[in-house]
């Protein structure tokens, strides 16, 4: 005949249910947060925004500095928009003259 010495208890049938939501609550925060989380990807997104309106704006700078290099090619040369540049450059003016300087922005 048998005998029992102790006790049986009840929580080896928590071990296995513990260790399955731990392992779940882990990979759910890493999906949300991780690095490939969705999360990030609306991070990403808005900064893809972001570097789209910047693009947009360089190009915009190319197109009239690629504008403005044409006008100084060779039988093409304005001769006014190259003593304009030059005194912009060197910040010089003749005393007769009235130089009204503008902003980048107002053109």
């Amino acid at each position: 005949m048998w005998t029992r010495q102790h006790k049986q208890r009840n929580t080896g049938r928590l071990i296995i249910p513990s260790l399955c939501m731990a392992f779940l609550a882990y990979f759910g925060f890493h999906a949300y947060h991780g690095e490939f989380g969705i999360n990030s990807k609306y991070k990403l997104e808005a900064e893809t925004v972001a570097l789209q309106g910047q693009l947009v704006a360089i190009k915009a700078r190319r197109t009239e500095l690629e504008r403005r290099v044409k006008l100084m090619h060779d039988g093409t040369l304005e001769k006014d928009m190259l003593d304009e540049q030059a005194r912009k450059a060197l910040n010089l003016s003749q005393p007769d003259e009235i130089t009204i300087m503008l902003p980048v922005s107002a053109k």
